[in-house]
């Protein structure tokens, strides 16, 4: 008689019965996420200037920057977690978290605005604004 191949599979049902899974119970325990773990974008707009740095580096443009209006913008969904926009920011206001951003339903733009941005540069004077008088 041959040896059965039921055998060889609870030989491996056994040993799994009495070890730890590999698996992390989530609700349990919280997720504890690897140290160089892409996470999502942070921003701290007390900090932000809306120079637009960041806009023009991130590759799925993402990210939108109206320096007249003094917001930032960030669609979550198109939003790769690259990490372009935190090297080029100028002044360190964009940070990425690790975790995961919340799942939604719908695709939205999450906008804030940046109190401490600079005055825009005031606009010169050209030669069409200027009043000529005339003299007789």
């Amino acid at each position: 008689m041959e040896n059965p191949k039921f055998l060889t599979f609870a030989k491996t049902a056994m040993k799994n019965l009495f070890t730890k899974p590999y698996t992390v119970q989530y609700p349990a325990k919280p997720a504890q996420f690897p140290e160089r773990m892409r996470g999502h974008i942070v921003i701290q707009p007390e900090d932000c200037i809306c120079c637009g740095l960041c806009m023009r580096n991130c590759p799925p443009g993402a990210i939108t920057v109206d320096r007249a209006a003094g917001t930032w913008s960030i669609n979550r969904f198109d939003c790769i977690q690259c990490g372009s926009c935190t090297i080029g920011c100028p002044k360190k206001c964009l940070q990425i978290v690790p975790g995961y951003t919340t799942p939604d339903t719908q695709k939205q733009t999450e906008t804030v605005s940046c109190p401490n941005r600079p005055a825009p540069p005031a606009k010169p004077a050209g030669p069409a604004d200027a009043k000529k008088s005339i003299t007789i």
